[in-house]
């Protein structure tokens, strides 16, 4: 590949990396630190923690169902850095506080950060983003709907299991079934957010007739955290009494996410869609003159603006929106604005580069060669798919990264045994999901955020069991849409 086309193709993965990428996370974290700096974040949190004084059941809601919501909007780590200090302040031990948050933090991913490792796929792909959420949803939420029996077992081991299993049944059925539906009929920026409200207050209806009958003397324990707390703490833990908010405050505190529904809502409705794609400019990106073996156009050498259909921009009209209603200056919220650019500096620089790389890593044939040695393995690559995925976002810290980098790869490999390339796609993308809780930069994320820095393989060793489950009952759910047995779920 000649240096000026290697470089033009870096040019335009660190662009796409920029725009739309980073712009979706720039004004999904803009929108979660204005909650945070106004308070409005602590009112969320006191309507989900007093509805019940077992840890186990706070664990749940806060872990997996506001932690999805987090992922939904910000990702890169905010669940497993706002959940753990927040299960501090209501007395779990630090080390079983992240890890709880950080195998929480599995179910959403594939659609976090509001859809974007689903747009990156297809990016990379070529197959249609609809397509592929359709196809991940007859993989993840299978496996959502296990996870909180699994935070029940390192919440409080067995005895949690038999004694608050239909928090853990209802939990998981509220948040697989919306996922499911919107992830096949909806819009994928729109996935997690819905999964993880209906989740939520599934589990606070339950609890209005359903308690645990004892107390959780186990989940209080702090025997394995002596020595944690939160960066703001004097490294001892942290408790704290939470005030039960009154409804104003509730709707309050609801009111940004519901906005957000609201607007991408409305922003798939056809006639404000034709409006919105009507400005976007597409253009053959310069110096990339790059054609396949069969001598047709390569989809990557053209770069797509839509400006204004993009989530981030909608995300940023929404967090005006939101602005106004909690009535924050423009003042704070351009200074929101600001340390969110600069908080997001370093990932921006690293989010660039993945992406540079997988560009040229596509455009150069690269993926294609690979996927060829993929190939060799024959039917066995079904079983190996997810694999991929899960080693990419481990490497990574980051399910998108690991769409742009191994996505293409997957599907030549699927090409060329005959495996739906859609399956594999998806598989990646799924397999990405159980790597998150192992990546180093979730874990050093998640150890800082509770004070226990450089105890990042401890924690490492207590969720790498929770892999060793889910990334094998994956494998064989792919192998099984792979055969006729259960092929016919693939679209």
């Amino acid at each position: 590949m000649p240096w000026g086309t290697a470089l033009s193709g870096a040019a335009e993965g660190a662009t796409f990396a920029l725009f739309p990428v980073m712009w979706i996370v720039v004004n999904a974290i803009w929108v979660y630190r204005m909650t945070h700096d106004s308070g409005d974040h602590d009112r969320l949190r006191e309507a989900f923690s007093p509805v019940s004084d077992d840890r186990r059941v706070q664990g749940l809601i806060i872990a997996f169902s506001f932690g999805a919501l987090l992922e939904a909007l910000a990702g890169f780590g905010a669940p497993a850095a706002f959940c753990s200090v927040m299960l501090m302040a209501l007395g779990l031990p630090a080390m079983r506080a992240v890890t709880v948050s950080l195998i929480a933090n599995t179910a959403p991913v594939a659609w976090g950060g509001v859809g974007l490792p689903m747009i990156a796929l297809g990016q990379v792909t070529g197959i249609p983003v609809d397509t592929l959420s359709r196809a991940t949803a007859h993989l993840i939420p299978v496996l959502a709907l296990f996870i909180p029996t699994l935070l029940l077992v390192v919440l409080d081991g067995a005895r949690g299991v038999r004694e608050v299993w239909p928090a853990a049944v209802v939990a998981g059925v509220s948040f697989a079934v919306p996922q499911y539906a919107v992830a096949a009929f909806g819009p994928v920026q729109l996935v997690d957010i819905v999964a993880a409200l209906a989740s939520a207050g599934a589990v606070l209806l339950l609890l209005r007739f359903w308690q645990p009958r004892r107390s959780d003397h186990s989940a209080r324990s702090d025997v394995d955290a002596p020595d944690g707390g939160p960066l703001t703490s004097s490294g001892t833990g942290a408790t704290g009494v939470l005030t039960v908010p009154s409804r104003v405050d509730t709707l309050r505190a609801f009111a940004p996410y519901l906005v957000i529904i609201a607007f991408f809502t409305l922003s798939v409705v056809p006639r404000i869609k034709g409006v919105l794609t009507a400005t976007t400019t597409t253009f053959g990106w310069p110096g990339l003159a790059v054609r396949t073996p069969q001598a047709e156009p390569v989809a990557l050498a053209t770069y797509k603006f839509d400006w204004l259909a993009t989530p981030g921009t909608v995300l940023l009209v929404a967090g005006v929106v939101i602005a106004m209603m909690l009535r924050i200056s423009a003042r704070s919220a351009l200074r929101a604005y600001g340390q969110t650019l600069k908080q997001l500096r370093g990932a921006g620089v690293t989010v660039m580069a993945v992406l540079a790389l997988a560009y040229v890593m596509n455009l150069s044939g690269q993926t294609t060669t690979l996927g060829l040695y993929l190939a060799a393995t024959g039917g066995f690559s079904a079983v190996l798919s997810p694999l991929l995925g899960w080693f990419g976002t481990a490497v990574t810290g980051s399910d998108t990264s690991s769409n742009s980098l191994f996505g293409a790869l997957q599907v030549s490999a699927a090409q060329a045994t005959g495996m739906s390339p859609t399956l594999a796609a998806a598989a990646n993308t799924a397999g990405g999901v159980l790597g998150k809780m192992i990546s180093p930069q979730n874990l050093a994320i998640g150890a800082a955020a509770v004070g226990l820095a450089g105890r990042e393989g401890e924690i490492l060793r207590r969720v790498v069991a929770a892999t060793a489950v889910l990334v094998p009952a994956l494998c064989l759910l792919v192998y099984l849409q792979s055969t006729p047995i259960l092929g016919w779920l693939v679209p």
